[in-house]
């Protein structure tokens, strides 16, 4: 279970779309929208190695992701953690995001490993700390 609350770990099972906080060097937040799946009691993101995000984790490995809904009254649920940065085992767990988000015209390139080459892809792999939130 991510944190220990039932109801914010079933919301994070059941939506798809977050805004991941990084840190700049100079300690100013710096967030963009992603899509995200979950691995057991942890989240993964896929992204591509050159983005700001992965290369902030690297220096500085404190993350959020505010999982929200997509639409009113916009309950969410934020998870503060630790990220580590995955460059193997990347097809599997970039299938797993992939299927997350299935039903949004988003699908899966047909040659998943050459793409996930050809855009120097990662997996940021988030290890839940603190988890808060509002589920009206």
């Amino acid at each position: 279970m991510i944190g220990t609350n039932e109801q914010f770990d079933q919301f994070i099972t059941e939506h798809r779309w977050a805004v991941i906080t990084t840190l700049r060097k100079n300690g100013q937040p710096s967030s963009s929208f992603v899509a995200y799946a979950r691995d057991g009691d942890t989240l993964m993101v896929s992204t591509s190695g050159m983005t700001f995000k992965r290369k902030s984790l690297e220096a500085n490995p404190m993350v959020t992701l505010c999982v929200t809904t997509n639409s009113e009254p916009f309950n969410f649920v934020t998870v503060e953690g630790t990220a580590t940065i995955e460059h193997d085992d990347l097809v599997e767990n970039t299938r797993k995001v992939f299927e997350n988000i299935a039903d949004t015209g988003f699908e899966e390139p047909a040659d998943l490993a050459g793409w996930l080459r050809d855009q120097e892809r990662v997996i940021i792999r988030i290890q839940p700390g603190r988890v808060s939130g509002v589920i009206r």
